[in-house]
Protein backbone atom coordinates (compact mmCIF):
# COMPACT_ATOMS: atom_id res chain seq x y z
CA UNK A 1 0.00 0.00 0.00
CA UNK A 2 1.33 3.64 -0.75
CA UNK A 3 1.98 6.26 1.24
CA UNK A 4 -0.46 9.13 1.95
CA UNK A 5 -0.39 12.64 2.72
CA UNK A 6 -2.34 15.44 4.91
CA UNK A 7 -3.13 18.32 3.22
CA UNK A 8 0.16 20.49 4.22
CA UNK A 9 2.23 17.37 3.09
CA UNK A 10 3.02 15.07 5.36
CA UNK A 11 4.19 11.44 4.35
CA UNK A 12 1.21 8.88 6.08
CA UNK A 13 3.70 5.52 5.28
CA UNK A 14 1.89 2.36 4.70
CA UNK A 15 2.93 -0.68 7.19
CA UNK A 16 6.10 -2.12 5.97
CA UNK A 17 6.74 0.43 3.56
CA UNK A 18 9.95 2.51 2.54
CA UNK A 19 12.55 -0.23 3.80
CA UNK A 20 15.31 1.29 4.28
CA UNK A 21 14.32 4.60 4.37
CA UNK A 22 12.10 5.10 6.44
CA UNK A 23 14.25 6.91 8.41
CA UNK A 24 14.76 9.60 5.78
CA UNK A 25 11.15 10.28 5.42
CA UNK A 26 10.60 10.04 9.08
CA UNK A 27 13.32 13.03 9.94
CA UNK A 28 11.71 15.13 6.44
CA UNK A 29 8.24 14.38 8.13
CA UNK A 30 9.41 15.97 11.22
CA UNK A 31 10.89 19.12 9.44
CA UNK A 32 7.72 19.79 7.65
CA UNK A 33 6.14 19.48 11.19
CA UNK A 34 8.46 21.70 12.41
CA UNK A 35 7.67 24.11 9.87
CA UNK A 36 3.81 24.00 10.53
CA UNK A 37 4.24 24.79 13.85
CA UNK A 38 6.98 27.64 14.31
CA UNK A 39 8.30 28.25 10.50
CA UNK A 40 8.81 31.52 8.99
CA UNK A 41 9.05 31.92 5.11
CA UNK A 42 8.69 34.92 2.82
CA UNK A 43 7.01 34.79 -0.44
CA UNK A 44 6.76 37.93 -3.03
CA UNK A 45 3.99 38.59 -4.71
CA UNK A 46 5.68 41.75 -6.66
CA UNK A 47 3.69 42.99 -9.90
CA UNK A 48 0.27 44.07 -10.66
CA UNK A 49 -3.13 42.72 -10.09
CA UNK A 50 -2.82 38.50 -10.38
CA UNK A 51 -3.63 35.61 -8.31
CA UNK A 52 -0.26 33.80 -6.13
CA UNK A 53 -1.54 30.34 -5.39
CA UNK A 54 0.36 28.26 -2.90
CA UNK A 55 0.59 24.65 -3.15
CA UNK A 56 1.46 21.71 -1.06
CA UNK A 57 4.84 19.71 -1.79
CA UNK A 58 4.29 15.82 -0.20
CA UNK A 59 6.52 14.85 1.46
CA UNK A 60 9.35 17.76 1.13
CA UNK A 61 10.02 20.99 2.91
CA UNK A 62 9.68 24.17 1.91
CA UNK A 63 6.24 24.64 0.53
CA UNK A 64 5.24 28.27 1.65
CA UNK A 65 1.58 27.22 3.05
CA UNK A 66 3.20 24.40 5.23
CA UNK A 67 4.87 27.26 7.45
CA UNK A 68 3.41 28.82 10.57
CA UNK A 69 4.08 32.54 9.50
CA UNK A 70 4.27 33.74 6.02
CA UNK A 71 5.42 37.43 5.07
CA UNK A 72 4.05 38.86 1.89
CA UNK A 73 6.53 40.90 -0.06
CA UNK A 74 7.22 42.87 -2.84
CA UNK A 75 6.40 46.32 -4.96
CA UNK A 76 2.52 45.37 -5.87
CA UNK A 77 1.28 47.92 -8.41
CA UNK A 78 -2.21 46.15 -8.28
CA UNK A 79 -4.60 44.12 -5.60
CA UNK A 80 -3.02 40.87 -5.21
CA UNK A 81 -5.12 37.67 -4.18
CA UNK A 82 -3.24 34.70 -2.37
CA UNK A 83 -4.92 31.50 -2.61
CA UNK A 84 -4.44 28.32 -0.66
CA UNK A 85 -6.13 24.36 -1.54
CA UNK A 86 -9.41 24.07 0.43
CA UNK A 87 -8.90 21.13 2.49
CA UNK A 88 -5.92 23.26 4.15
CA UNK A 89 -6.70 23.36 7.75
CA UNK A 90 -4.26 25.65 10.32
CA UNK A 91 -3.61 29.06 12.04
CA UNK A 92 -1.17 31.09 9.86
CA UNK A 93 0.65 34.16 10.64
CA UNK A 94 0.57 36.63 8.05
CA UNK A 95 2.82 39.89 7.50
CA UNK A 96 1.75 42.66 5.04
CA UNK A 97 5.68 43.55 4.37
CA UNK A 98 4.97 44.70 0.46
CA UNK A 99 5.20 48.48 -1.09
CA UNK A 100 2.23 49.91 -2.99
CA UNK A 101 -1.09 50.77 -1.77
CA UNK A 102 -3.25 47.74 -3.04
CA UNK A 103 -5.02 45.26 -0.97
CA UNK A 104 -3.94 42.14 -0.57
CA UNK A 105 -6.55 39.27 0.31
CA UNK A 106 -6.04 35.55 1.34
CA UNK A 107 -8.36 32.91 0.45
CA UNK A 108 -9.28 29.53 -0.40
CA UNK A 109 -8.62 28.62 -4.11
CA UNK A 110 -12.48 28.42 -5.08
CA UNK A 111 -15.84 28.74 -3.22
CA UNK A 112 -17.77 31.51 -1.39
CA UNK A 113 -16.57 31.07 2.20
CA UNK A 114 -14.99 34.01 3.97
CA UNK A 115 -11.60 35.52 3.49
CA UNK A 116 -9.22 37.84 4.84
CA UNK A 117 -7.88 40.86 3.15
CA UNK A 118 -5.10 43.99 4.44
CA UNK A 119 -6.60 46.60 3.02
CA UNK A 120 -4.13 49.42 0.89
CA UNK A 121 -2.98 51.26 4.02
CA UNK A 122 -2.56 48.24 6.06
CA UNK A 123 1.22 47.02 6.32
CA UNK A 124 1.11 45.01 9.35
CA UNK A 125 0.32 41.97 10.80
CA UNK A 126 -2.92 39.36 11.21
CA UNK A 127 -3.24 36.29 12.31
CA UNK A 128 -6.20 33.97 10.77
CA UNK A 129 -7.66 30.30 11.05
CA UNK A 130 -7.92 28.34 7.74
CA UNK A 131 -11.20 26.75 8.99
CA UNK A 132 -11.31 24.11 5.85
CA UNK A 133 -15.13 23.44 7.41
CA UNK A 134 -17.14 23.19 3.99
CA UNK A 135 -15.70 20.96 1.66
CA UNK A 136 -17.04 24.02 -1.22
CA UNK A 137 -16.83 27.25 1.10
CA UNK A 138 -14.72 27.07 3.66
CA UNK A 139 -13.72 30.21 5.60
CA UNK A 140 -10.79 31.91 6.47
CA UNK A 141 -11.67 33.35 10.24
CA UNK A 142 -9.45 35.92 11.53
CA UNK A 143 -8.35 36.00 14.74
CA UNK A 144 -8.81 39.60 16.77
CA UNK A 145 -5.26 40.14 18.54
CA UNK A 146 -5.44 43.86 17.98
CA UNK A 147 -5.52 46.60 15.22
CA UNK A 148 -3.41 47.90 13.30
CA UNK A 149 -5.62 50.86 12.23
CA UNK A 150 -8.44 52.32 13.67
CA UNK A 151 -10.38 51.77 10.36
CA UNK A 152 -10.33 48.28 11.13
CA UNK A 153 -12.42 48.73 14.11
CA UNK A 154 -16.02 50.19 14.06
CA UNK A 155 -16.32 50.80 17.64
CA UNK A 156 -13.16 51.20 19.28
CA UNK A 157 -12.68 51.98 23.07
CA UNK A 158 -9.47 53.29 24.48
CA UNK A 159 -7.78 51.99 27.66
CA UNK A 160 -6.71 54.77 28.77
CA UNK A 161 -5.68 58.55 27.75
CA UNK A 162 -4.95 59.03 24.03
CA UNK A 163 -1.40 60.41 23.31
CA UNK A 164 -1.16 62.35 19.65
CA UNK A 165 2.99 62.05 20.00
CA UNK A 166 3.43 65.18 18.66
CA UNK A 167 1.18 64.20 15.71
CA UNK A 168 -2.12 65.51 14.85
CA UNK A 169 -5.86 64.34 14.45
CA UNK A 170 -7.24 65.36 11.20
CA UNK A 171 -11.19 65.26 11.13
CA UNK A 172 -12.98 64.87 7.71
CA UNK A 173 -14.98 68.19 6.48
CA UNK A 174 -18.64 68.71 8.69
CA UNK A 175 -17.62 65.33 11.31
CA UNK A 176 -18.31 66.35 14.80
CA UNK A 177 -16.86 65.23 18.06
CA UNK A 178 -19.61 63.29 19.96
CA UNK A 179 -20.79 62.86 23.70
CA UNK A 180 -21.29 59.43 25.10
CA UNK A 181 -24.88 58.62 23.45
CA UNK A 182 -23.07 59.64 20.03
CA UNK A 183 -24.79 63.20 20.45
CA UNK A 184 -22.46 66.11 18.44
CA UNK A 185 -20.82 68.66 20.79
CA UNK A 186 -18.73 70.36 18.51
CA UNK A 187 -18.80 69.91 14.39
CA UNK A 188 -15.65 70.66 12.63
CA UNK A 189 -16.04 72.89 9.63
CA UNK A 190 -12.99 73.08 6.65
CA UNK A 191 -12.03 75.65 4.47
CA UNK A 192 -9.82 73.46 1.53
CA UNK A 193 -6.98 77.15 1.69
CA UNK A 194 -7.22 77.57 5.27
CA UNK A 195 -4.26 79.93 6.73
CA UNK A 196 -6.17 80.73 9.73
CA UNK A 197 -7.18 79.30 12.79
CA UNK A 198 -8.31 79.31 16.33
CA UNK A 199 -5.78 78.89 19.64
CA UNK A 200 -7.74 77.22 22.30
CA UNK A 201 -5.03 77.65 25.60
CA UNK A 202 -5.80 76.44 29.27
CA UNK A 203 -4.16 78.48 32.34
CA UNK A 204 -2.56 78.19 35.67
CA UNK A 205 -4.25 79.43 38.80
CA UNK A 206 -4.70 83.28 38.30
CA UNK A 207 -4.96 83.01 34.83
CA UNK A 208 -7.04 83.44 32.23
CA UNK A 209 -7.68 80.48 30.00
CA UNK A 210 -7.93 81.61 26.15
CA UNK A 211 -9.34 81.18 22.76
CA UNK A 212 -7.57 83.24 20.24
CA UNK A 213 -7.72 83.67 17.01
CA UNK A 214 -4.31 83.45 14.95
CA UNK A 215 -3.03 82.44 11.72
CA UNK A 216 -0.91 83.58 8.42
CA UNK A 217 -3.00 86.84 8.21
CA UNK A 218 -1.58 90.26 9.77
CA UNK A 219 -4.93 90.44 11.36
CA UNK A 220 -7.71 87.87 12.46
CA UNK A 221 -11.30 88.39 13.09
CA UNK A 222 -13.09 86.27 15.14
CA UNK A 223 -16.53 85.23 14.58
CA UNK A 224 -18.73 84.06 17.11
CA UNK A 225 -22.60 83.50 16.00
CA UNK A 226 -25.90 82.41 17.25
CA UNK A 227 -27.76 80.27 14.77
CA UNK A 228 -31.38 82.26 13.32
CA UNK A 229 -32.22 84.88 15.78
CA UNK A 230 -30.97 83.08 18.83
CA UNK A 231 -28.12 85.00 21.50
CA UNK A 232 -24.15 84.69 21.97
CA UNK A 233 -24.69 84.51 26.33
CA UNK A 234 -21.73 85.70 27.18
CA UNK A 235 -22.54 85.38 31.47
CA UNK A 236 -21.85 87.66 34.16
CA UNK A 237 -18.28 88.85 33.33
CA UNK A 238 -16.79 91.73 32.02
CA UNK A 239 -16.63 93.01 28.29
CA UNK A 240 -13.60 94.29 27.36
CA UNK A 241 -12.91 96.37 23.86
CA UNK A 242 -15.83 95.74 22.44
CA UNK A 243 -16.94 97.42 19.06
CA UNK A 244 -20.53 98.19 18.20
CA UNK A 245 -21.69 97.07 14.45
CA UNK A 246 -22.45 100.36 12.32
CA UNK A 247 -24.13 100.09 9.18
CA UNK A 248 -23.24 103.46 6.91
CA UNK A 249 -25.27 104.33 3.93
CA UNK A 250 -25.91 107.06 1.76
CA UNK A 251 -29.40 107.36 2.15
CA UNK A 252 -31.87 110.70 2.76
CA UNK A 253 -33.77 110.20 5.93
CA UNK A 254 -37.45 110.48 4.82
CA UNK A 255 -40.83 108.86 4.93
CA UNK A 256 -40.87 104.91 7.19
CA UNK A 257 -37.06 104.17 8.09
CA UNK A 258 -36.77 100.33 9.57
CA UNK A 259 -34.15 100.20 11.95
CA UNK A 260 -32.95 96.40 12.07
CA UNK A 261 -31.96 95.82 15.64
CA UNK A 262 -30.02 92.15 14.15
CA UNK A 263 -27.23 93.75 11.97
CA UNK A 264 -26.63 96.91 13.73
CA UNK A 265 -26.22 99.03 16.58
CA UNK A 266 -25.86 102.41 14.86
CA UNK A 267 -27.43 103.46 11.38
CA UNK A 268 -25.54 106.20 9.82
CA UNK A 269 -27.39 107.79 6.68
CA UNK A 270 -24.74 110.31 5.25
CA UNK A 271 -26.75 111.86 2.51
CA UNK A 272 -29.15 114.82 3.37
CA UNK A 273 -32.33 114.29 5.02
CA UNK A 274 -35.77 114.81 2.47
CA UNK A 275 -38.77 115.13 4.52
CA UNK A 276 -39.67 114.20 8.34
CA UNK A 277 -39.66 110.47 8.83
CA UNK A 278 -40.67 107.56 11.05
CA UNK A 279 -38.42 105.03 12.19
CA UNK A 280 -39.56 101.48 12.76
CA UNK A 281 -37.64 99.40 15.31
CA UNK A 282 -37.56 96.06 14.82
CA UNK A 283 -35.71 93.02 14.64
CA UNK A 284 -35.41 92.85 10.57
CA UNK A 285 -37.10 91.93 7.68
CA UNK A 286 -37.99 88.39 9.10
CA UNK A 287 -38.36 88.60 12.72
CA UNK A 288 -40.39 91.47 15.15
CA UNK A 289 -37.97 92.89 18.18
CA UNK A 290 -40.77 91.77 20.75
CA UNK A 291 -39.59 87.63 19.22
CA UNK A 292 -35.77 88.44 19.97
CA UNK A 293 -35.83 89.96 23.17
CA UNK A 294 -37.30 89.00 26.43
CA UNK A 295 -39.05 90.71 29.19
CA UNK A 296 -36.99 92.16 31.37
CA UNK A 297 -33.91 93.02 28.33
CA UNK A 298 -33.73 96.37 27.06
CA UNK A 299 -31.38 97.20 24.34
CA UNK A 300 -29.82 100.71 23.17
CA UNK A 301 -29.57 102.12 19.49
CA UNK A 302 -28.76 105.16 17.66
CA UNK A 303 -29.41 106.96 14.63
CA UNK A 304 -27.43 109.54 12.91
CA UNK A 305 -29.19 111.74 10.26
CA UNK A 306 -27.09 114.53 8.05
CA UNK A 307 -28.54 117.48 7.74
CA UNK A 308 -28.45 119.90 4.87
CA UNK A 309 -29.76 123.60 4.87
CA UNK A 310 -33.38 122.40 5.15
CA UNK A 311 -33.53 120.05 8.44
CA UNK A 312 -36.18 117.64 8.92
CA UNK A 313 -36.54 115.30 12.32
CA UNK A 314 -37.66 112.33 13.43
CA UNK A 315 -41.75 112.86 14.36
CA UNK A 316 -42.94 109.02 15.03
CA UNK A 317 -41.78 105.87 16.14
CA UNK A 318 -42.92 102.62 15.52
CA UNK A 319 -41.80 99.19 17.08
CA UNK A 320 -42.76 96.10 14.73
CA UNK A 321 -45.15 98.78 13.03
CA UNK A 322 -47.07 99.56 15.80
CA UNK A 323 -47.40 103.34 17.46
CA UNK A 324 -45.05 104.42 20.51
CA UNK A 325 -44.54 107.31 22.09
CA UNK A 326 -41.00 107.65 23.48
CA UNK A 327 -40.44 109.31 26.78
CA UNK A 328 -37.59 112.41 25.60
CA UNK A 329 -34.80 113.76 27.39
CA UNK A 330 -35.23 116.91 28.68
CA UNK A 331 -39.11 116.38 28.74
CA UNK A 332 -40.56 117.02 25.16
CA UNK A 333 -40.10 115.96 21.80
CA UNK A 334 -37.96 117.65 19.35
CA UNK A 335 -39.61 119.41 16.64
CA UNK A 336 -37.39 120.47 14.22
CA UNK A 337 -34.08 119.04 12.83
CA UNK A 338 -30.90 120.81 13.01
CA UNK A 339 -29.27 122.75 9.55
CA UNK A 340 -26.44 121.93 8.25
CA UNK A 341 -25.37 119.19 11.01
CA UNK A 342 -25.37 115.54 12.14
CA UNK A 343 -28.35 115.01 14.59
CA UNK A 344 -28.20 111.72 16.67
CA UNK A 345 -31.10 110.02 17.84
CA UNK A 346 -30.38 107.36 21.04
CA UNK A 347 -33.46 105.36 21.65
CA UNK A 348 -33.36 102.77 24.82
CA UNK A 349 -35.92 100.39 24.34
CA UNK A 350 -37.22 98.21 27.40
CA UNK A 351 -39.63 95.15 26.72
CA UNK A 352 -41.95 95.23 29.52
CA UNK A 353 -44.56 92.59 28.56
CA UNK A 354 -45.84 90.40 25.55
CA UNK A 355 -45.74 93.44 22.66
CA UNK A 356 -45.20 95.94 25.34
CA UNK A 357 -42.26 98.45 25.43
CA UNK A 358 -40.85 101.94 26.62
CA UNK A 359 -38.48 103.82 24.86
CA UNK A 360 -36.05 106.43 26.26
CA UNK A 361 -34.90 109.20 23.32
CA UNK A 362 -32.76 111.77 23.16
CA UNK A 363 -31.95 113.76 19.70
CA UNK A 364 -28.48 115.78 19.75
CA UNK A 365 -26.84 117.71 17.25
CA UNK A 366 -23.34 117.70 15.66
CA UNK A 367 -21.85 120.19 13.96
Amino acid sequence: MASTYTPLGVELQATGENAGTWGTKTNTNLQIIEQISGGFTQQSIAGGAQTTTLSVSDGSTGAVLSHRMIEFTGTITGNQIVTIPLDVQTFYFLRNSTSGAYTVQFKYVSGSGDSFTFSATNKGDAVIFAAADDGTNPNIVTINTGIKEVSDDTSPQLGGNLDTNSQNILIDDAHFIGDENGNEQIIFQTTASAVNQIDVTNAATGNAPSVTATGGDTNVDLSIAAKGIGRVSLGAGKIEQLAEKATIAATAATGTVNYDVITQAVLYFTADASGNYTLNIRGDGSNTLNSIMDTGESITIAHLVTQGSSAYYNNAVTIDGSSITPEWQGGSAPSAGNANSIDVYTYTIFKTGDAAFTALAAQTQFA
